[in-house]
């Protein structure tokens, strides 16, 4: 007990002159900050349970943008709420498992569809082998937000830092595989932007 009781203040003098080169080193260090954006979850907006599940084999190779054609949401409730809506027709009308979607974007947010590793059903015959982001709202008729695209480049980097989405993945426009008019002009202008983006 004396032995420890002498040894004491020494190994308490040592500690003092160790730790503040363990604090310096510390904060001279770089934060490690993922680029994973802000994902408002299905339970935010009220999902409703999904009649299927089939995952896909990652990472996915292509990422497909889309619009949803609608009205433009300008709050978090009325995108939330649009968001919902989407579903219900998806397993409503078109008798899908769950939202066609992996991810929806509004003006401010990201909304997680179906999500990542989990197939949607938002381009046939590319489903499989896909990561399908819808933009909410009709790009023919408006133009994305600089806050929108920033969030689609940001939740892609996010894909390949989490193996979702392969390093070289590629990115296009739903009009280049299939006859539509999405994901919009003004819109898809924008994706040729984007270093991912594919002309072919």
């Amino acid at each position: 007990m004396m032995l420890f009781g002498g040894i004491l203040p020494y190994l308490l003098v040592l500690w003092q002159l160790l730790a503040p080169v363990n604090v310096a080193r510390a904060q001279d260090e770089p934060a490690q900050e993922s680029a994973c954006p802000a994902i408002v979850k299905r339970a935010a907006w009220g999902a409703a349970k999904s009649k299927n599940v089939t995952y896909q084999l990652k990472p996915v190779a292509n990422v497909i943008v889309h619009h949803t054609t609608g009205e433009r949401c300008a709050t978090v409730a009325t995108c939330k709420e649009m968001v919902a809506n989407i579903q219900t027709y998806h397993q409503t009308d078109n008798r899908w498992s769950d939202i066609g979607y992996n991810f929806l974007i509004s003006g401010q947010n990201v909304y997680e569809g179906i999500g990542w590793h989990r197939m949607g059903a938002h381009l046939r015959g590319y489903n499989d082998k896909s990561i399908g982001i819808a933009f909410l709202g009709n790009f023919d008729q408006e133009r994305p937000t600089a806050r929108s695209l920033n969030l689609l480049a940001r939740l892609l980097q996010c894909g390949v830092e989490l193996g979702e989405l392969a390093d070289d993945y590629r990115l296009y426009g739903a009009r280049q595989l299939q006859s539509t008019n999405s994901p919009g002009r003004y819109l898809y202008a924008k994706l040729q932007e984007l270093d991912h983006w594919q002309a072919q």
